[in-house]
């Protein structure tokens, strides 16, 4: 058994239902094991002093691409990433990877290149692919989240989407186990780019991925959710399109086991203002006006919308035809929005893109702790340890400054490929430090022996069984 450590504060904020005030909080073998509401500087491995603490960031939407494709992102990075920010877990999603994690053996392939490269915990979520179904009780039982689905094409050959008829006979399965389907939730509609126009202007693509694509697909979800409700929970990955949200409110007055994600940038970027060429803000489905923006903050203040998520999906720079590479690809040209790759490196800036933009719009640091902690690790079904800070949890904390200055700086940018819309952005809040259970793994003024470069030496994070 290891010594109790302290971590105190004259700000802390252990949940969402509670207020901010001064507490220490006790730590052994990385749990939780009493909280004092006072403030007791004297002895503590970790003075904030006005700084806050409160709860880790659970993200439960990353693409770490490993194994297979770690020129795009890579464990190490990620989750040097996520701790730079606050994030204590990330949930991996199964595609990008090689193979995707649509079997057992897959999944302990991933489990298996990740050890000893993990600064936060990770887990991640199976896959649905056609044929798959008999497959995906084995995976819960070896401990993945979850699983998702595409309604679409994923952009990758090794995850193809899935019919209405593949996806009841994966429901029939999961049902045996209560087992959780995400959707990427964009159908075929006939919608087409119009070739007269430039592909380098961000209204051609926006105009080709109109909103109805996702209010097609979101009537199938809620069809297929109340069909094997209420035993197959059904979640709704990156909601852009406002136009559904009737819908999914219809749903859940009706009752139906039905959350919703939204990610930082739909709440933080208007397509009015995407720039020419600029491909680092292509992202399927795609980011929309300053109109529906607002009604996506109205959900998220509502509840409507569960949970907010980074849904980091990055990728070299020369698939995103960026003029700063000067890639291409079958006959594209530089910042073509219409050929690049879709995906927007985000992972561990998302904290304060969120606050600093929900501030204008009535977001409360309880909010915070809802939206990014609470209820994206009940999401991923760590809700028991994770997301609150309460005696008996992992001690996962971020140590912050809601009030100061952040210059998202490349340097601050821990993820391989450093293309991101965020880059040089000003917003407030500051993570000073991150703990994970216990431990201290980023810590923003460290240099030195048991740091580099503010990280932990050691990679101290686990897998999420």
């Amino acid at each position: 058994m290891s010594q109790e450590t302290a971590f105190t504060s004259q700000r802390v904020l252990l949940s969402s239902t509670s207020n901010v005030g001064p507490a220490t909080i006790y730590v052994q073998d990385g749990k939780v094991t009493r909280i004092e509401r006072e403030y007791k500087p004297d002895g503590a491995l970790v003075d904030a002093g006005t700084k806050l603490i409160m709860p880790g960031v659970v993200d439960a939407h990353v693409h770490i691409n490993q194994p297979g494709r770690t020129q795009w992102e890579g464990v190490v990075t990620a989750s040097h990433a996520a701790a730079a920010g606050g994030v204590t877990s990330i949930i991996d999603m199964p595609l990008n990877c090689i193979p995707s994690t649509v079997t057992v053996d897959a999944y302990n392939q991933k489990r298996t290149s990740f050890k000893d490269g993990m600064w936060v915990d990770v887990g991640t979520w199976g896959g649905v692919v056609p044929g798959n179904a008999s497959d995906l009780v084995p995976m819960l039982e070896a401990g993945a989240r979850g699983f998702k689905c595409f309604l679409c094409d994923s952009g990758v050959d090794e995850f193809p989407p899935v019919n209405e008829e593949q996806l009841r006979l994966a429901m029939t399965e999961l049902k045996k186990k209560n087992g959780k389907l995400l959707f990427h939730a964009e159908m075929d509609t006939g919608a087409s780019v119009n070739e007269e126009q430039d592909p380098t202007h961000y209204t051609t693509f926006l105009e080709s991925r109109p909103p109805n694509m996702e209010v097609k697909a979101i009537d199938l979800v809620i069809k297929m959710c109340r069909e094997f409700a209420p035993h197959v929970p059904c979640h709704i990955v990156h909601l852009s399109a406002a136009d559904a949200l009737p819908a999914i409110r219809a749903a859940k007055a009706e009752g139906l086991p039905l959350t919703v994600e939204t990610c930082f940038h739909y709440l933080t970027i208007n397509s009015e203002d995407v720039p020419t060429r600029s491909t680092e803000y292509k992202c399927c489905p795609p980011i929309r006006d300053a109109a529906n923006r607002d009604q996506l903050w109205a959900a998220v203040l509502d509840g409507s919308i569960d949970m907010v998520v980074s849904d980091h999906s990055p990728c070299t720079p020369d698939l995103k035809l960026h003029p700063c590479c000067g890639g291409s690809l079958n006959g594209a040209v530089e910042g073509d929005f219409v050929k690049a790759w879709g995906g927007i490196a985000s992972v561990g800036i998302g904290l304060p893109l969120l606050w600093s933009e929900g501030q204008n719009r009535g977001l409360t640091l309880q909010d915070i702790v809802r939206l990014i902690c609470e209820s994206t690790a009940e999401h991923a079904g760590i809700k028991a340890r994770k997301g609150q800070v309460k005696v008996g949890s992992d001690a996962d904390f971020v140590v912050w400054a809601p009030e100061e200055e952040n210059h998202i700086t490349v340097d601050k940018l821990h993820f391989r490929n450093k293309l991101t819309p965020y880059q040089e952005r000003r917003c407030k809040g500051l993570v000073h430090q991150t703990v994970v259970r216990g431990s201290v793994v980023y810590d923003i003024a460290q240099t030195g022996d048991q740091y580099e470069n503010g990280f932990s030496k050691l990679p101290l994070g686990q897998w999420i069984e």
